[in-house]
């Protein structure tokens, strides 16, 4: 995609291939031998994305992207560690890449395990799971403050998912001076966002570093 060249293109382009996905219209492009044998030895992604690792938020076929399009990250409820970090530099870094996405989803099941796990009696998790989920309870703790919520049963998991995503582009900015200091320079942007896993819709919540649209 020689298009592509700031982030506002590369926004541009992963809106274009999710209406295509939306509109059951998907082109599936960049997806032949040719386009294989041209990537064996470089490759040239649009944008880095990160997002959970649920079954259903398949990134290349919700924003019809093809091979080597997208520079993809994936963990359970989207969480930022080291190794999610040093990928994500790694794209900025070294494949320039002028666009981070990092997406959520409706009906997450790391958001509701964080969401369960603030119950009196909510079982004793796996210490792996518990540890991996940690960071959004932070989240579930504002919101049930926000609303007067004392039992997670009512407990908005939209809105905690919202929360948590918030989070994790404020702590993607806070724990790299390399990506934070590509956003200063307006080399790249990030965009939070949510994917409607029924109608198929990536929704922005939250951008940082995207210009206006001339």
């Amino acid at each position: 995609m020689s298009e592509v060249r700031t982030p506002r293109d590369a926004w541009n382009a992963m809106k274009q291939g999710n209406a295509r996905f939306v509109e059951g219209a998907p082109r599936h492009p960049r997806q032949n031998v040719d386009r294989r044998n041209e990537l064996a030895h470089t490759q040239t992604p649009i944008a880095a994305l990160f997002g959970c690792s649920d079954s259903r938020l398949a990134a290349e076929i919700i924003f019809d992207m093809g091979l080597g399009d997208l520079f993809v990250i994936r963990n359970a409820g989207q969480v930022i560690s080291d190794s999610v970090i040093g990928s994500i530099e790694y794209a900025v870094a070294v494949l320039d890449v002028p666009l981070i996405i990092v997406l959520a989803h409706d009906e997450c099941g790391a958001v509701r395990a964080a969401i369960d796990s603030t119950g009196i009696d909510a079982p004793t998790l796996p210490v792996h799971i518990w540890k991996h989920i940690a960071p959004i309870v932070p989240a579930v703790r504002r919101v049930m403050r926000s609303g007067a919520v004392t039992v997670p049963e009512a407990v908005d998991a939209e809105e905690v998912g919202r929360e948590h995503l918030r989070d994790t582009v404020a702590d993607l900015l806070h724990s790299s001076d390399l990506i934070s200091e590509a956003v200063r320079e307006g080399r790249l942007a990030i965009v939070g966002a949510n994917y409607r896993l029924a109608q198929g819709a990536v929704v922005p919540a939250v951008a940082v570093g995207l210009p206006e649209e001339s």
